[in-house]
């Protein structure tokens, strides 16, 4: 049986990816194969900005969601399984919404900053800009995150050895690894996630 070797855009989305509701920001700059389905785009987010992919996500674009229907969605959900990001834009300054977590409510605004020639000498998908941590899963959401941090400030509060041992003894929220993502990117094999048969 032959194989039929994948053939890959030329074009390239430079991302912006900014967690709301955060001050001051916390945001990644990534570049995406434009033709990347929107469930490896998932991945690549959530590697990109630090978290571990522990709960429900979604894209939002115009009023529309998309994600995997189950019978308990509140709302019309698109399957996005087969969905490449150029096929719902095509170009720069596009805005839209990835939601991570209902439960705390992880929106970020992803804004398609460029569309730029594929290097062939560049492997993609790689992130080439950030600032600061990601805040830890399960920490309530942006005003349980904000608490947490006044707490790890103060080496006095009364919750500071319990906040830092659930937080595994270490937590910068300044700090931002970009060696790190990278090489966390270039682990996964993003182009061959195959979700059907």
């Amino acid at each position: 049986m032959a194989t039929v070797k994948k053939i890959k855009s030329d074009q390239v989305f430079q991302l912006k990816i900014t967690l709301n509701d955060i001050k001051p920001p916390i945001w990644r700059r990534i570049l995406v194969d434009s033709d990347v389905k929107l469930p490896d785009l998932h991945k690549i987010i959530q590697t990109s900005m630090g978290w571990i992919n522990s709960h429900l996500h979604q894209f939002i674009i115009n009023d529309q969601f998309y994600s995997i229907p189950d019978g308990e969605s509140f709302c019309e959900v698109v399957d996005y399984r087969r969905i490449k990001l150029n096929s719902l834009f095509n170009v720069p300054k596009s805005k839209f919404i990835y939601e991570y977590d209902f439960g705390d409510g992880w929106e970020h605004t992803i804004v398609i900053e460029k569309i730029l020639s594929r290097d062939k000498n560049t492997y993609y998908p790689i992130c080439v800009d950030g600032k600061r941590n990601c805040p830890p899963e399960d920490c309530g959401g942006s005003g349980g995150y904000e608490n947490l941090i006044e707490i790890i400030k103060d080496p006095k509060h009364e919750e500071y050895s319990e906040m830092m041992e659930w937080l595994g003894g270490d937590y910068n929220p300044e700090e931002f690894n970009i060696d790190e993502v990278n090489e966390l990117l270039h682990e996964k094999d993003y182009g061959c996630i195959e979700l059907f048969d």
